[in-house]
């Protein structure tokens, strides 16, 4: 099964990745996750991708080809995937679909989380990160049980450079420009359309009928 996720910033696509990966036991390819980790690293490509994250602003094209390309050549992807943050243009689209075809394979499903872009702004900026063991809180939807302080693990809390209200305002703006994709998916039939203004629960259970359909 080689699912792709696509949404804005805030919709919820790493929440429902997770459970999808752990129902469908396929390996969740996110972009984000890679960039991170070369940032990590301070790899070469990491020094390059923080430069662009930390001002809000999108990796370029080649940069992201090239890690996901590598990627999906990898054993683990060769049963299925779920691919989360990319493509996010035409360029980027009409590229995976290249990098697919050279491997013989196809999108069986493209699930769109859809959320109100003010909801979003709402949502990313209150959003904090454990500085130790990178659990993820929100200081109205799921705050910790002491203010800046880790449940798990008792790290401090911060905000990411690019959910300061700043960085997101540009990130919204920049990921808007995606909506052609929206369009792209549709006309081949492979867009499957969400409600990400509900419970967690409730789009994840719409999410699973999807793709127990898929696999029927």
């Amino acid at each position: 099964m080689q699912v792709m996720l696509l949404g804005l910033p805030g919709a919820g696509k790493g929440t429902q990745a997770a459970r999808i990966v752990e129902d469908f036991k396929i390996p969740h390819i996110s972009t984000g996750d890679m960039f991170r980790a070369a940032i990590a690293a301070q790899t070469p490509l990491g020094v390059e991708v923080k430069s662009y994250l930390d001002s809000g602003r999108l990796v370029p094209d080649e940069l992201t080809i090239r890690i996901v390309q590598e990627r999906l050549t990898q054993p683990d992807a060769l049963g299925g995937f779920l691919l989360d943050g990319f493509p996010r243009t035409l360029a980027q689209a009409e590229a995976l679909d290249d990098m697919l075809s050279a491997i013989s394979r196809t999108l069986d499903c493209v699930l769109y989380i859809h959320v109100p872009q003010e909801v979003l702004l709402a949502r990313l900026t209150g959003r904090r990160i454990c500085r130790q063991c990178g659990a993820t809180y929100h200081v109205v939807y799921q705050p910790p049980l002491v203010e800046g302080v880790c449940d798990k693990c008792g790290g401090e809390l911060f905000q990411r450079t690019d959910d300061k209200p700043e960085a997101v305002g540009t990130r919204l703006e920049q990921y808007a420009q995606t909506a052609p994709l929206v369009e792209y998916y549709r006309n081949r039939d492979l867009l499957r359309q969400v409600d990400g203004e509900r419970s967690v629960d409730e789009v994840y259970a719409d999410v699973r009928k999807l793709l127990l359909d898929l696999k029927a």
